[in-house]
């Protein structure tokens, strides 16, 4: 199974080749850094939750219901 398809537009034709191993180098790396922004961005949101969650108890632990802390956060 060729990996590329390359089409000439003024003329049609079509060709089936094969990654160089310079694309192929390249397709490796564009994978590995998508995946670690991924997993960065995974991070970042349950970061995010966990400060929400540590903010919604120290406001409780001063005296708020839960729907008042969470209506002081927005939520």
């Amino acid at each position: 199974m060729s990996d590329v398809l390359e089409i000439n537009v003024p003329t049609g034709e079509r060709s089936e080749r094969d990654f160089t191993a310079d694309e192929l180098a390249q397709r490796e790396k564009d994978q590995a850094e998508a995946e670690a922004a991924a997993q960065a961005e995974a991070e970042a949101l349950a970061a995010k939750e966990a400060a929400k969650a540590s903010a919604l108890a120290k406001l409780e632990a001063l005296g708020l219901t839960a729907e008042e802390a969470q209506a002081i956060a927005g939520i």
